[in-house]
């Protein structure tokens, strides 16, 4: 009789948990830094109104991300709403990704080489780190097309609704946190395909009909998102460029976040394309990693609207993951089964072939070090911290009862600066809002509504704290011209110009 397994000794041998432990050491380092970036802020200030002003923002904007916010109001309500806990569920979300990674490969190459090797694979792409650490909707959904992928897989051996029936609701879950994931479902079909190629003597006719269903029951869901989105999109998408056929060409450099992780992986993706195996499965899941990419591009280059843009299809990563475990798999088993037939010790096969797996992906782990660190400041897209707490520390150093704020609104209410220095405001720092009609919550936006006449909107306040976009030592001559006029007339010219990196603060107060 063999001896029983401690628990915690069985759990440990699974194969998903070590990916989803590296993926929480990757996710969880250093979680409260960088400051919040304006994306982040329009979480925090959705996520923290009461449910029915949420509800009635999401008439007007970001539909797309309703769910998500809808999770986020719950998860502050009860957590709070400090930075590392506007962080934590993507944390958590990516960890689950990488789980589910490791499940996928196990279930497609039968490998537990593969399986350990593409969970923890999932952690090393920079753009999947930084997206682990933020306060968005990518990660979760990143997590929800993984789970989606392998409950479709499970489906696939054995087409009973009990299996079904996860697979649509990751589905639905992963359409409700961002529209542009069902674009998953080309990639799902080429897979499918796939399947009823290699499995034809003992294909199980009902696939043909119940995976159309299948998707239909997880869209009908998200047919309200679908509405509201559609009338949103020109707002919302309408800064994204049309992609270029160089843009296809390169996106799996931006998808990654790095050039040099991309390629690196590159000889794993190959391996398990090329190498005796599971090459079919491995086709596969490179279906499910590019004709979703290929799918929005086709769309983005033929309707009004483009959605080609990397974080939008994050959720593909996994797939990329998946296949280079696969190939680590396929190095692994060749490296083992040539040096059997030429008579070598198992022992010593099995460590050399463990050496050289482990050498292979030792290699984009390596290739990202230099790469991570920018990353983490996801402030402007560029390396920087958008300078919130900056801002905010100066007004909180210099502030005085009866002071107001002026921040960027109207067209320039994109940058989140309003929201975002409030954000890092001390609960007894409260300049009170100038040049500002209705706040946002009562204009049921993200922003302030700029007043149509700045002259009657000063609100009799004391001193001036005028914020604008840019670096400049002429803070004034950044902002509307009506505006610019009315703060000369009664403030004068700035007393004091601070620029922050971004920002520039300047402080106008008439009796300096």
């Amino acid at each position: 009789m063999r001896p029983a397994v401690h628990p915690v000794g069985r759990l440990l041998g699974q194969v998903w948990v070590w990916p989803a432990v590296a993926m929480l050491a990757v996710g969880g380092y250093r979680l409260g830094t960088p400051d919040l970036w304006r994306d982040e802020i329009a979480t925090w200030t959705v996520a923290t109104r009461s449910l029915g002003d949420l509800l009635q923002l999401l008439q007007h904007i970001d539909a797309s991300n309703g769910a998500y916010y809808l999770l986020m109001h719950c998860w502050t309500a009860v957590f709070g709403d400090s930075t590392v806990s506007l962080r934590i569920p993507s944390v958590l979300a990516m960890a689950g990704a990488a789980a589910l990674v490791a499940l996928t490969a196990e279930r497609l190459f039968g490998s537990r080489v593969a399986a350990v090797a593409a969970g923890l694979l999932l952690a090393v792409p920079p753009e999947i780190s930084r997206y682990a650490q933020e306060a968005r909707s990518y990660a979760l959904v990143t997590c929800a097309i993984a789970a989606a992928s392998y409950f479709l897989l499970r489906a696939l051996e054995r087409p009973t609704w009990r299996r079904w029936a996860p697979y649509c609701v990751a589905m639905a879950l992963a359409g409700a946190g961002h529209l542009i994931s069902f674009s998953t479902v080309a990639g799902q079909v080429g897979l499918l395909a796939l399947h009823l190629w290699r499995t034809r003597a003992e294909t199980d006719r009902r696939l043909l009909w119940q995976y159309p269903l299948a998707v239909a029951v997880a869209a009908l869901p998200v047919l309200p998102v679908v509405l509201l989105g559609s009338r949103q999109s020109d707002r919302q998408l309408g800064w994204i460029a049309v992609p270029s056929t160089r843009g296809l060409a390169l996106f799996g450099e931006h998808l990654f976040g790095s050039d040099l992780v991309f390629y690196a992986f590159v000889p794993l993706v190959l391996s398990a394309l090329v190498l005796p195996g599971r090459r079919i499965q491995a086709w596969q899941v490179l279906l499910l990693a590019e004709l979703p990419v290929v799918s929005v591009w086709l769309v983005s280059r033929l309707s009004d609207t483009s959605y080609f843009l990397d974080r939008y299809l994050l959720f593909t990563v996994p797939a990329w993951a998946v296949l280079a475990g696969g190939g680590a798999g396929a190095v692994y088993g060749t490296v083992t089964a040539l040096a059997r037939r030429r008579g070598r010790a198992p022992r010593g096969t099995v460590a050399v072939a463990g050496l050289l797996t482990a050498g292979l992906l030792a290699v984009p782990a390596v290739a990202t070090l230099p790469e991570q660190p920018a990353l983490r400041y996801v402030g402007s897209h560029n390396g920087s911290e958008e300078p919130f707490k900056a801002a905010a520390r100066e007004i909180s150093a210099g502030y005085r009862s009866g002071d107001g704020m002026a921040a960027p609104l109207g067209d320039q209410s994109w940058a989140m600066a309003w929201p975002g220095v409030s954000y890092y405001l001390p609960s007894d720092v409260r300049p009170r809002p100038v040049f500002v009609a209705q706040s946002a919550d009562d204009a049921e936006e993200l922003s302030p509504t700029p007043c149509p006449r700045p002259e009657d909107c000063l609100g009799g306040a004391s001193r001036i704290w005028l914020l604008v976009l840019g670096d400049t030592e002429d803070p004034l001559g950044s902002v509307p011209t009506d505006q610019a006029q009315v703060l000369r007339s009664q403030y004068g010219e700035p007393d004091r110009v601070t620029p922050l990196g971004g920002l520039t603060l300047a402080l106008l107060d008439p009796n300096a």
